[in-house]
Order: C-alpha cells, then structure tokens, then sequence
C-alpha cells in the first residue's frame, strides 16, 4: 500500500492524556521534534473524567506522620502482592516534583485560605493526601493545563487520526506508525520513537467510567509489534458509578471515591450499611474490595439479584461546591444528594495492566515505548490505589520523553528507512455482543464456564476485515483485548484484587506472580514464557 501522505519527526506521541502530553512537552524541551498524535479531539481523553485528584504527599503539605514511604506502602497493600516495589518507590517518591512541574505548566489547585492545598482521602489510603482541582474536576484542569502549554510551546497535534499499526524497519525496529485519517485516508508518520499512551480499555464492558475513545487500540498495536503485555487480567471496576436504569451504555458518570472520603457512606435499599465488617476500612477500603463486596451485596437482595446500592451523602453539607461535577450529574438524572441517597453500582473503570514497560516508558521492542493507563510498569499489581493514575502519567511521561532523548542521544535508537507499511487485516467481532459476554461473563465474578462462553463466542463470531477506518481499528482492538484477558483469566485460578474468580475464592501464594501475553505468528494471544520480559529495563 502506497501512503498517501509522509510525515517526519523524533519522537511520535499516540494519544494527549496526561502521560502523552507530558511526554511530548518535556521531549520539546531537550530539543526533540515531537508530533502528538490523536484519534479524536485533543480534549476527548480519559484524563479529563479523572475526578477525585493526584495523590502525593508533598514536603511541608500532608497530614502528621504520612511520608512517602506509607504511600509506597498503601500501593503495596493494594496491588495485592503484585506490584513492582521498585517501580512503585520511584514513580511515588518522584511525584512531589512531577506535581510541582505541573503546577509551574499552569495547573490551579484547590488552595486554603492559608495557600496550603487542600487534600481529601480516598479508598485504600491511610491519610490525606490526595490533592485536587475544582472541586472534583481535576483531571479537567490537568488537562487544560498540559493542552495551554502544548499550544504554547508549539508541539504540533495531528487530531482525528487513528493509529492503525506500527511501521517496522528491516531490522524490525519501530520506525513509525501508519495511520488513518477521519476520511480513511491512509498516511505514515516516521520516527525512531514511538510512545503510546492511548489509555484503556473500558469500551470492552456495556457500562464504564471511560470515554468512547478507550477502546485498547495502543495494546492492540504494541501486541502486533511484538511487545508483551501483563496482567491483563486485571481491569478495576468504580465501585461508585451512578446508576441511571438498567441497561446503561457506554460512559457512566463518575461519584468520585473523594466522596465516601468526606463521610458518604454505602447503604442498601433498607438503609444497612453495606461495607459493615467487610474490611477494618469499610467504606474506605481499597477499590477491588469495596466493588466486590456492593457485587455480592446486590446478588443477596431479597427477590433475586438486584443492581445497583446507594451511597448516602446526605451528611455532606456542601455537596454542591466540593463536588459540583457529581453534584450535576446526580441532579441531571434526578437525584437530590442533599436529601435523597445516590444510586451506584460498579463499572470498568481501569486496567491495571497493559503493555509491558519500565517507568521510563521502554518495551522489549526497540524504538516502542509505553506510559499510562495502556502500559504495565508494575505501579497498580493487582489492584490500582485511587489517584495514582494522573501521578503515574506525570512522573512516567517526564521519565519517557528523557529515555527517548538518552536512547537517540547513544544511538540506541536511530532514524532508518521502514518498510513500506500495508494496512492489515485482524479478528473483528459484533461490539455490542462482545460487550454482553464481556459484562456477563468476565467482569466482577468469573468461573470457568462462563470465560470458556465468552472464548467460544469470540471464536465463532469473529471475521478478518481489513482495518481500513477508526471503526474497524477499535474493532478489533478490543476484539484482541478481550481475547488476550480471557486467555489470563482462564489461567489463573484464583481470587486476587480486580480477578475474582467465584470458582477459585481464595488467594493462592503459587499465584503471586504476573502472566505475560504474546501474539503467535498467526496474530493469537497466549500466555508467554516470563523470560520475554527481560528486555524491558
């Protein structure tokens, strides 16, 4: 296939979240070309729906007695045993200082009168140290803080272009990618550095917390090229998302955990607390285990399986200026939280894993990087801790855009000529019945019979198609994103944060250990031997 049109640059960024951007605006500063890439409008991300803030503890800003070492610690415990203790020591210990960038980039937080940042609390966390904008728009603001500084340094931002697949050279490094525009046009975009940070996946569920764009096509495409993802069998489910009738679609509005943080608490339609003896945080316990347990709250409602609790927050006087977004949300769909308890129930929110990466952004792939909700780093484990996301992008992406400019500085990575690129063909299933079997079958509660329908449906139901538009591309990532979590889930058998398996209830220590995911020659995802991931440094 002849491109139709050719662009250059050092650096290629794949989505303008908060890890791409700043990615792309740090690569600026030490002098790459960039070109920030997006498949929609630069503000249609996830990171502008991430509510509840940044969590960090900042020096001479955080509560008696909280370090950085019991924030490391809170992640730990939430990861349920499969973190990477030193990823998550240096993507915490750096976020003081990634925070305090984003600031100087012109990011406004919530402020005491005394100057001083506010901060709240949220699940799984044993202080206040979560920090935020707007009351509960904080991604919001990051974003348009990071979109104002992109304008402003004059990184270029090619919008409504999807990434389709990574361009190879002949010796099988990325060297660009090829892309599709809103017209289907076909072009190639060159580099010797790629970075995807193209978010998640929540598109392969029927309700999530995530816009129409997470639709898992950065994994998709690191997976064709060669790269290894992990842990893919996590996905956390909000615990909190209001509930609008039965049979909501697509993107949900978010009730930030903030909320509980400030005294809301989960009651069922008798008024019974819910998270009562469940965990010594109740309410305040991490995400895996508050989602788990409304999940099996409703399955025991009398009459049958109910589907949705309700948080009460009618204790929280000043709903409507702390938490205007959720307060207009609540009101929208005709709920009054000053007088009237909020109907909630889980929904996709987060994978936990994804393409295979160090905290600087390096895959086993040469010239691929990873940051973001698309990568694994080994931060989240099993289980990501509220407000860790928006840090992880900040300290990642910094950490990316100087590992790019270090590679091409040694010569580790290099312009070369790419194999002219043709568009492929991949498995594409039904959305709408992949998004069924998915909620039905591979959500909060899984057994083997069920993932086994779900495998069975993908493979009977699945057609080749060439990848010729964005529909067909999101199509089949999410066609191979499920495939790849079924594949895991079936594995691994046993309960473990975001995995729970009704069928394997407990936590086995044979199990503390994370499975790796490849494609064969013949585009299938399998369970690779752990040795592959010892490029990734």
């Amino acid at each position: 296939m002849a491109a139709r049109w050719e662009a250059r640059a050092d650096l290629i960024v794949v989505g303008t979240g908060v890890a791409g951007l700043t990615a792309a605006l740090r690569a600026r500063e030490l002098g790459l070309r960039v070109l920030v890439v997006t498949k929609a409008a630069g503000d249609d991300g996830n990171t502008r729906w991430a509510q509840g803030g940044v969590a960090v503890v900042m020096e001479d800003q955080h509560d008696p007695g909280d370090t950085v070492g019991r924030h490391v610690e809170d992640t730990l415990t939430a990861g349920a045993g499969l973190c990477d203790a030193a990823a998550v020591t240096t993507v915490i210990g750096d976020g003081p200082q990634a925070v305090a960038r984003l600031r100087e980039r012109g990011a406004v937080f919530d402020a005491k009168p005394d100057g001083l940042l506010e901060r709240t609390r949220e699940g799984g966390h044993s202080a206040f140290r979560v920090v935020h904008a707007g009351g509960d728009a904080t991604g919001a603001e990051v974003e348009r803080a990071l979109l104002k500084a992109t304008v402003d340094g004059r990184v270029p931002l090619l919008e409504n272009h999807v990434a389709v697949d990574a361009v190879k050279t002949p010796l099988g490094a990325v060297g660009g990618l090829l892309v599709l525009d809103g017209n289907g046009v076909p072009g190639v975009l060159t580099a010797p550095a790629v970075l995807l940070a193209t978010g998640g996946l929540g598109q392969m569920y029927q309700a999530t917390s995530n816009p129409s764009v997470a639709t898992g096509d950065g994994l998709a495409l690191a997976l064709r090229a060669g790269a290894v993802a992990a842990d893919v069998e996590f996905i956390q489910f909000h615990p909190t998302v209001l509930y609008t009738g039965r049979g909501a679609r697509g993107r949900c509005p978010l009730v930030t955990e903030a909320v509980r943080g400030e005294g809301a608490v989960l009651v069922d339609a008798t008024g019974a607390r819910v998270m009562k003896g469940v965990h010594p945080l109740e309410d305040l316990a991490p995400r895996d285990v508050v989602a788990a347990a409304i999940t099996r709250h409703m399955a025991l409602e009398p009459g049958g399986v109910d589907d949705h609790v309700f948080l009460d927050a009618t204790s929280l006087h000043d709903m409507a200026t702390r938490f205007p977004t959720v307060y207009a949300a609540c009101v929208a769909a005709g709920v009054d939280p000053a007088v009237d308890p909020i109907p909630v129930a889980p929904a996709a929110h987060f994978a936990c894993g994804g393409v295979m990466s160090s905290v600087d952004g390096r895959t086993g792939v040469t010239g691929l990087y990873a940051i973001g909700e698309v990568a694994r780093t080994g931060l989240h484990g099993a289980n990501r801790l509220a407000s860790n996301s928006l840090l992880e992008g900040l300290v990642c992406g910094t950490r990316a855009a100087e590992a790019v400019a270090a590679d091409l500085a040694v010569g580790l990575i290099a312009p070369a000529r790419a194999v002219d690129p043709v568009l492929p063909s991949a498995p594409v299933a039904d959305r709408d019945m992949l998004q069924r079997v998915m909620s039905r079958y591979a959500a909060i509660g899984r057994d083997a019979e069920g993932l086994a329908v779900v495998g069975s449906v993908l493979d009977v139901s699945t057609v080749d198609k060439q990848l010729e538009s964005r529909e067909l591309v999101e199509d089949a990532a999410l066609t191979l994103a499920a495939r790849a979590l079924i594949a895991a889930a079936q594995e691994r058998t046993e309960s473990r944060g975001c995995h729970v398996r009704t069928d394997f209830t407990e936590r086995s220590a044979a199990w503390q250990r994370s499975q790796l995911v490849r494609l064969t020659p013949t585009g299938q995802p399998v369970l690779a031997d752990p040795v592959l991931a010892e490029g990734v440094a």
